[in-house]
């Protein structure tokens, strides 16, 4: 059994019918929500009168401007109307029952204020970014969130907590580029049913504990002099080869370090010292050393 009800006023259907299992089921069906009852039309045909009663004053009121970066979304009587966003240029309301409202397309850009986060480490920093964001869609802008710019800002905010908190310190200060890239996608992801698209999202400054900071500037002095040590020990080893092939060099050819000797002289001569020290060599002592020659020699005594 069926029992429909149908009201030709407001074009709509109410009925109910039993089902197989013996319940009975109610219905409602409206071919056409976004008809227009009589009252709105009352109310629309009353503006028009008034708009010609005031004409030309009310010109001023109906007709409205946006720039090239704005758009209206218009409501009358509390409905979006048609045809999506007005702009740039002129378009009409009417008085009493049309109210719009702006949407700035223009880039705009917000400092998402200091987080403190644990890392995957389990240490404590404290980081900041900086977020730039636009206006895609007006309608979801103006019509799917109460206030796109203060939902962006928290969601920033949480994001770069959430995001952070996935990595370690070292990750957090050498990979900054990769996790910008990462929260502008997940931001950019969550606010598309807001028509809102985030651009770019830059992290500022990663803000470490002193005590931490002391203690990785130590580790760092320690890295530097161990390097420093390293280096040192191999020019050391550099030089002493070197040293091996000169001797090996001045054993095969004596001049070489007659030579050496006069570029020592050189060299101490042009930094104006007013010392010098002559190495003499050896050779020249060899007469003296092995004492008297022959000529000089004592007659050998004869036993008798």
């Amino acid at each position: 059994m069926r029992v429909t009800l149908r009201d030709l006023s407001y074009h709509m259907d109410f009925g109910c019918y039993d089902k197989d299992s013996g319940e009975v089921e109610c219905y409602l069906e409206i071919p056409n929500p976004d008809s227009v009852g009589c009252i709105e039309r009352f109310a629309t045909l009353m503006s028009f009168l008034l708009v010609i009663i005031t004409f030309p004053f009310s010109l001023f009121e109906c007709f409205k401007v946006v720039q090239e970066f704005e758009r209206a979304v218009i409501f009358r009587l509390g409905r979006l109307r048609k045809g999506g966003a007005r702009g740039p240029g002129l378009f009409f309301v009417l008085p009493c029952i049309d109210t719009y409202r702006k949407v700035d397309l223009r880039t705009v850009s917000f400092d998402v204020p200091p987080q403190e986060v644990l890392t995957r480490d389990s240490v404590t920093v404290a980081v900041d970014a900086v977020v730039y964001y636009r206006i895609k869609e007006p309608l979801n802008a103006v019509v799917r969130v109460a206030d796109y710019s203060a939902s962006t800002r928290l969601l920033a905010a949480t994001t770069l907590r959430n995001v952070l908190g996935m990595r370690d310190l070292a990750q957090l200060l050498s990979d900054r580029e990769a996790i910008s890239h990462m929260m502008q996608a997940s931001l950019d992801e969550a606010t598309d049913p807001w028509g809102v698209e985030v651009e770019r999202v830059e992290i500022k400054d990663v803000r470490l504990p002193v005590q931490l900071q002391r203690a990785m500037a130590a580790e760092a002095e320690a890295d530097r002099e161990a390097r420093a040590k390293i280096i040192a020990a191999e020019g050391e080893i550099k030089a002493s080869r070197a040293l091996k092939e000169a001797s090996l060099v001045m054993i095969d050819n004596p001049m070489a370090l007659q030579l050496r000797y006069l570029q020592s002289l050189n060299t101490i001569s042009a930094e104006k010292n007013s010392t010098i020290i002559f190495p003499f060599p050896m050779d020249f002592l060899k007469t003296f050393i092995g004492g008297p020659g022959p000529s000089h020699a004592q007659p050998p005594i004869q036993h008798l």
